[in-house]
């Protein structure tokens, strides 16, 4: 167990062994609870495994829940030197997928998680049966918070992003309607304590593909151009006061999925399950039941 995870006050509610995949020399953190058919939850930045622990307790007695952590997130390893891109976190969750001989996948993305994911879905759509999407997107857009988009600036996004935690800690607040209680804010906080620890929630954000000429255009961009080919059952789950992902992004996915069931809070904001965490549940269950 790493130990600010077990010096803090939240291990209750995320009481969960941990599991691990290596990588070469470093190591990709996994929740790995239940049996049954597989149910492989995805998280974006700069949350952690952490942000599903309410549907891993709700699914689990009937699935088999998967939620990694990416690399740099969580409590998975932290290099300093690694290429922190769209590709590379598409293919360590790929083999972890192959690791465990995962099939039948119930796929839930949210965040950066829907871009991995739907490349993952895109690129081996046999290994999946259906996808819920919370508040995310798989596309290029120029649709981007300025706030966002001066963190992305080089050097100066850097060192606001490491220095001050000006992606993380304004996430506590600035992603719910509901006031998260202090112990859930130090939980999704926790990984993030430091410069060295903070260096994934950087590079994820300089990894927004704004220009044609960043590397990860062109990945997401062939993400984009499959999403039509999609054919499983798809569930989208929105929170309408997402101030990143805003309706612009709802209804682009709605255009291109137009047979997906849906449901829209209005009141939500982007941790779309803190928010409404029952009818979430309630809305997956059904889907996958």
């Amino acid at each position: 167990m790493n130990p600010w995870l077990k010096s803090l006050d939240f291990k209750h509610l995320y009481p969960f062994r941990s599991h691990y995949l290596n990588l070469g020399s470093n190591n990709l953190h996994y929740v790995d609870e239940g049996q049954g058919q597989v149910m492989l939850m995805l998280h974006g930045n700069p949350t952690w495994s952490f942000y599903y622990r309410n549907l891993v307790k709700a699914f689990s007695g009937n699935f088999r829940v998967v939620v990694p952590d990416h690399m740099g997130c969580g409590l998975s390893s932290r290099p300093q030197d690694y290429e922190y891109t769209l590709a590379n976190h598409i293919e360590n969750v790929y083999k972890l997928v192959k690791f465990l001989d995962l099939k039948n996948i119930v796929l839930v993305v949210h965040d950066w998680g829907g871009a991995i994911g739907m490349g993952l879905l895109t690129k081996y759509p046999d290994l999946f049966s259906k996808v819920v999407i919370l508040n995310t997107a798989a596309f290029p857009d120029a649709d981007i918070p300025k706030r966002i988009n001066l963190l992305r600036q080089g050097k100066l996004g850097e060192f606001l992003t490491r220095k001050f935690n000006l992606f993380a800690w304004p996430a506590t607040f600035m992603t719910t309607t509901k006031t998260l209680p202090q112990f859930v804010k130090k939980a999704y906080l926790a990984p993030y304590d430091s410069w060295e620890n903070r260096v994934a929630v950087a590079r994820f954000v300089q990894d927004i593909p704004m220009e044609k000429t960043h590397p990860t255009y062109k990945v997401m961009s062939e993400i984009e151009q499959k999403l039509p080919t999609i054919t499983i059952p798809k569930l989208i789950l929105w929170g309408g006061k997402d101030f990143c992902f805003n309706d612009h992004f709802f209804k682009r996915w709605l255009s291109i999925f137009p047979d997906a069931h849906y449901k829209y809070y209005e009141n939500a904001g982007h941790y779309v399950i803190e928010d409404e965490l029952e009818d979430v549940v309630a809305n997956i269950w059904d889907f996958i039941s």
